[in-house]
């Protein structure tokens, strides 16, 4: 799918990152995929994006919507006619916008499901729950800006765990046919990442032992992004 470029600002970008078994995270992988390994682990997490003034490229500002919207990743490399790639698969995404649903898979890429977000920002403490209207994804989270990463990382630095995660700008999203996937890439006008001090997060995702054994993933950090200014662009649909 061909998509438009559309443009906005990210006013709130949440990072929620896991450590998980790479055996366990890549059955949950489409078999073209692998998962990218930091320090022997896959690195798998939950997306939490406020989008401002999305519209697109050429409209004027006051013709873009906003939305709050979830997709749960995975860090994941591939080949393609361009030989190795880096980015991520995104098996779920969830919105809080009619108007994403909609679009989703049409003009934006990935088919969205419907969710109820509730959140509480003062721009120092972050107050999100999320429930999807399927009842398949919950998430509750309370935070608050930090200048220090988690001693708990993998990452040794906010700057080791800034330049992992913008190698995921390409990402690509699970459509209604199991063998296309829509592809996107995030080009923002700067690439700037700070550390979220996580106080407590419950997600039903990565709780759940079905999908994921008791032992085989652990949380890692947060990582907050905020006022980036930045462009959506189209990705050649991927097989799988």
């Amino acid at each position: 799918m061909r998509l438009p470029t559309i443009r906005g600002v990210i006013r709130r970008r949440l990072l929620l990152n896991y450590r998980v078994d790479p055996d366990v995270m890549a059955r949950h992988l489409p078999e073209r995929f692998e998962p990218v390994l930091h320090r022997g682990k896959a690195i798998a997490g939950i997306c939490l994006i406020r989008l401002e003034e999305i519209r697109p490229r050429g409209a004027p500002r006051p013709f873009g919507v906003s939305s709050e919207n979830a997709a749960h990743r995975v860090a994941v490399r591939w080949s393609d006619a361009n030989g190795p790639r880096e980015g991520v698969f995104i098996a779920r995404r969830d919105t809080g916008s009619l108007l994403n649903r909609i679009a989703g898979g049409r003009l934006f890429p990935g088919e969205h499901h419907p969710a109820r977000f509730v959140v509480e920002d003062d721009g120092a403490r972050i107050a999100l729950s999320m429930h999807s209207a399927d009842g398949m994804v919950s998430l509750d989270l309370r935070a608050r800006s930090s200048r220090h990463l988690a001693p708990s990382s993998s990452f040794d630095s906010i700057e080791q765990a800034s330049r992992f995660f913008e190698q995921g700008a390409v990402g690509y999203s699970v459509t209604a046919d199991p063998r296309r996937l829509d592809g996107v890439r995030l080009v923002p006008a700067e690439w700037t990442i700070t550390p979220l001090e996580v106080d407590r997060v419950r997600s039903s995702y990565f709780s759940d032992s079905s999908l994921f054994p008791e032992g085989s993933v652990e949380f890692d950090c947060g990582l907050l992004m905020r006022g980036i200014e930045h462009e959506w662009r189209s990705e050649r649909d991927l097989t799988v």
